[in-house]
């Protein structure tokens, strides 16, 4: 059996997992117990909306709580090369600014692992097409971002660690 992939994060991603991880083990989960007490008080549990809805969310955070302790369980944390040279190359774990040849706007990016990505708050996988074609490219380059349905070209601005 082959070992099991390792899920890339980086340290300040795994603190916020388990940030997540013990308000909903420490919060949440005695919040729901609660709710759930208080409805099988109600009386008959047959018909109690109250009782459905509770069992409902707690099936949710328990499922939640074994995702977060599954991925924390397998991951490797990324860490910045140590050389100066990798200051100017992009990796995972960079910010990156890209200008993007399509509209002429530029879009600042941080490239995380598959877990902590979040596009709403600027986070792309490693895995993703764009990532995918500025690794290792360095501010000037230019990259053609393929396998996605319109590919296009985009131009490294800036990058930070």
């Amino acid at each position: 059996m082959a070992a099991a992939k390792k899920n890339l994060m980086t340290q300040s991603g795994k603190e916020e997992l388990e940030k997540e991880l013990h308000h909903l083990i420490n919060v949440r989960r005695p919040e729901i117990i609660k709710q759930i007490q208080e409805a099988r008080e109600q009386g008959d549990l047959s018909e109690n909306a109250d009782y459905d809805a509770a069992k409902n969310v707690q099936a949710q955070v328990e499922a939640r709580i074994k995702e977060i302790q599954n991925a924390l369980s397998n991951i490797k944390i990324i860490s910045n090369p140590k050389d100066k040279t990798s200051d100017n190359v992009v990796h995972v774990g960079s910010t990156v600014t890209i200008k993007d040849f399509q509209d002429n706007k530029n879009y600042t990016y941080k490239i995380v692992g598959p877990i902590e990505s979040n596009p709403e708050q600027n986070k792309i996988s490693n895995e993703c097409a764009l990532a995918k074609s500025i690794i290792g490219k360095q501010v000037n380059d230019e990259a053609y971002v393929k396998g996605v349905e319109e590919p296009y070209k985009v131009k490294i601005i800036d990058i930070k660690k």
